[in-house]
């Protein structure tokens, strides 16, 4: 057990915990009395507090649903944060943004299940790569005002951050970004299945 007093596994094993705290479950019974993982589309992200939440009052709606990005994507942003105080390798910080990501996609605390990660990789990235995740933001933004399609929009802001981190920094090491990235489209499948079936939801 002697591992567990080692600065790097202690900061991997907050990166993980953290990251897997599902704050839109939390915000949603507490506020709410709903139990968004028995219905919408399950996901315990912004997007399905929102719908869920919005069938019986709309305006608690919009809070928790925006309570619920900013929370994800700060304890996103926390946990890096905390690696570069402590002086972390950058190699650290990079494995501390991706297990920050898998815990909420795969949550300790929800048998291994969990959300879709945008809110939590974007947190991650905005530490790591700032101008990539602006553009990717901006991406994000025009998508979501024109297709009104969450996951669509989501994606193709994580399409924008890949691509421009590799035009910005053509020498950097991109395995982490690419993990996240690949596990962010991972939690993405269900919804591509039903984009094709054309029974993806709108977002009003």
């Amino acid at each position: 057990m002697d591992f567990l007093f080692n600065q790097n596994v202690q900061f991997y094993l907050l990166a993980y915990l953290l990251g897997g705290i599902p704050f839109g479950l939390i915000l949603a019974k507490v506020f709410a009395g709903v139990n968004i993982k028995e219905a919408g589309s399950q996901s315990i992200g912004a997007t399905n507090v929102l719908r869920v939440v919005k069938e019986t009052n709309p305006s608690l709606a919009k809070k928790l649903g925006a309570a619920t990005l900013a929370l994800d994507a700060i304890k996103g942003i926390a946990v890096v944060l905390a690696a570069k105080y402590y002086g972390m390798d950058e190699s650290v910080q990079w494995m501390v943004a991706v297990l920050a990501v898998i815990g909420h996609c795969f949550s300790p605390y929800l048998w291994f299940e969990g959300g879709k990660g945008v809110a939590t990789g974007m947190g991650v990235m905005a530490v790591m790569l700032p101008i990539p995740t602006v553009i990717a933001l901006v991406v994000w933004g025009i998508a979501a005002k024109t297709i009104r399609i969450s996951s669509l929009s989501s994606m193709l802001g994580l399409a924008a951050l890949v691509v421009a981190s590799f035009l910005l920094y053509p020498a950097m090491f991109h395995a982490p970004v690419l993990f996240i990235a690949f596990i962010l489209f991972y939690k993405h499948i269900p919804n591509f299945v039903r984009l094709v079936k054309g029974e993806e939801k709108r977002v009003a």
